[in-house]
């Protein structure tokens, strides 16, 4: 989505892209049943994390997908155009953009991955827990967030806007994860009425197949062994940084906790290869707690199990069109 005065020639690639995403590679050779994993970036704010997410899918031939929260493309000196439920306007739990230079930087990564196969999907807006929000509340935040991304090139006065950008907001935003995985009646009873295809917020014991519920396809985190004890955790490094340090830096341990890290993704993923092969889903965030422990685990395990000729290292959406009928709900 970014674009700035003076554009990357993937960027200058991306203006003339087709409005369907470009493949970012070949389509794998057939495999009878292949191990799918599933990689997910909530929030996806840091331009730098963009760029080595980017550069790990270029390596090992993955597609993420980036569960982006819209108060990355306002302003914060015009945050108060974000209009959330049940609060007053220029609310946020994770700030806005900080300037008119970084949203265009930003909308450059979102359209060149996207150029590349990846998924953009949606997190929300202001990161609120509205797991007790009715359904014309999310009704309210997904409209804001459809709004605000559909005007990101203009409201912030930035030239060049891709003649596609508009239908890839209004057709290609698909997917949805709630901030702090807080669902609610409410949230499920919006994502049908909207039209999203599938949710990624909940949370399930071990790998799962997605469900289909009210039209909807719902996708869980699993919570996987990890640690001496082998005690569950969720598959995503928040969770991992809560149980290694208690949510506090401790940089000195950071090879010991990505050691962890990666051992716990790497039992999850061979348990599934020798057992039922269940889709196995791993959720991230764009900030480098216990400094960078967590994306060098991630690293280490997708350089390792994403070019095997049996894995399909997938976003969500690549996942509900290539995986076979009896794995997205019959």
């Amino acid at each position: 989505m970014l674009q700035s005065p003076v554009r990357t020639a993937c960027a200058a690639l991306a203006l003339t892209a087709l409005p369907a995403p470009l493949a970012a590679k070949d389509a794998p050779a057939p495999v009878e049943k292949p191990q799918y994993v599933i990689i997910s970036f909530d929030g996806a704010s840091h331009i730098e994390q963009w760029e080595r997410s980017r550069a790990l899918a270029r390596e090992t031939g993955a597609s993420f997908t980036y569960f982006l929260s819209c108060v990355f493309v306002v302003d914060k000196q015009h945050r108060a155009r974000y209009q959330p439920p049940e609060m007053a306007a220029g609310r946020s739990n994770v700030g806005f953009a900080q300037s008119r230079e970084e949203i265009e930087a930003r909308l450059d990564q979102v359209w060149t991955a996207r150029a590349e196969g990846h998924e953009i999907a949606s997190h929300g807006c202001g990161h609120f827990d509205g797991g007790a929000w009715s359904a014309s509340a999310w009704e309210q935040e997904f409209e804001q967030y459809m709004t605000l991304m559909r005007d990101a090139w203009s409201a912030n006065k930035i030239k060049g806007e891709p003649a596609e950008w508009k239908q890839f907001v209004d057709t290609e935003i698909r997917g949805f994860r709630a901030p702090y995985l807080s669902t609610g009646p409410g949230l499920f009873k919006a994502l049908a009425s909207t039209g999203f295809a599938y949710d990624a917020s909940t949370v399930s014991n071990g790998p799962a197949m997605p469900g289909r519920e009210s039209g909807l396809m719902r996708f869980s985190l699993p919570m996987i062994p990890e640690g001496p004890e082998q005690r569950p955790v969720i598959a995503m490094d928040y969770n991992l940084y809560v149980r290694h340090s208690g949510g506090e830096e401790q940089p000195a341990m950071a090879e010991a906790f990505a050691e962890r890290a990666y051992t716990a993704f790497k039992a999850a993923f061979d348990a599934q290869v020798k057992g039922e092969r269940l889709p196995l889903q791993i959720g991230y965030h764009f900030t480098l707690m216990n400094d960078g422990a967590y994306w060098n685990a991630l690293e280490r395990f997708a350089r390792e199990v994403c070019k095997r000729d049996d894995v399909r290292c997938v976003s969500y959406t690549d996942y509900l069109e290539q995986a076979p009928a009896e794995a997205l709900g019959g």
